[in-house]
């Protein structure tokens, strides 16, 4: 007989289900959704990595581990910095829970 899987609604923060404290969930969310639009960026420009790393004046292992998802490895700044270097605008939005 199959066991039955329990399934748990997610926060919508993959960082916060898994265990990380509110604020670095969130530090962790804000930059991987901006090294998944780096990436996309450079697939959509056609970029290799060596032609990547000559337009954000970094080198090409930095580029690799951009690509290969090393989050630890950039700053909320960097990775903005780098945006900003292919053409891209960051908009910030804040929103506050209702107060209990």
């Amino acid at each position: 007989m199959a066991e039955k899987l329990k399934m748990t609604k997610g926060s919508g923060n993959v960082y916060r289900d898994i265990g990380f404290s509110e604020e670095e969930s969130q530090d962790l969310l804000i930059r991987s959704k901006l090294m998944l639009e780096l990436k996309r960026r450079i697939e959509q420009l056609g970029l290799t990595q060596v032609k990547t790393a000559g337009r954000l004046q970094v080198t090409q292992p930095r580029v690799s581990n951009l690509i290969r998802g090393k989050i630890s490895v950039f700053s909320t700044e960097t990775l903005i910095a780098m945006l900003a270097k292919l053409g891209g605008r960051v908009n910030v939005s804040v929103t506050f829970k209702k107060a209990a």
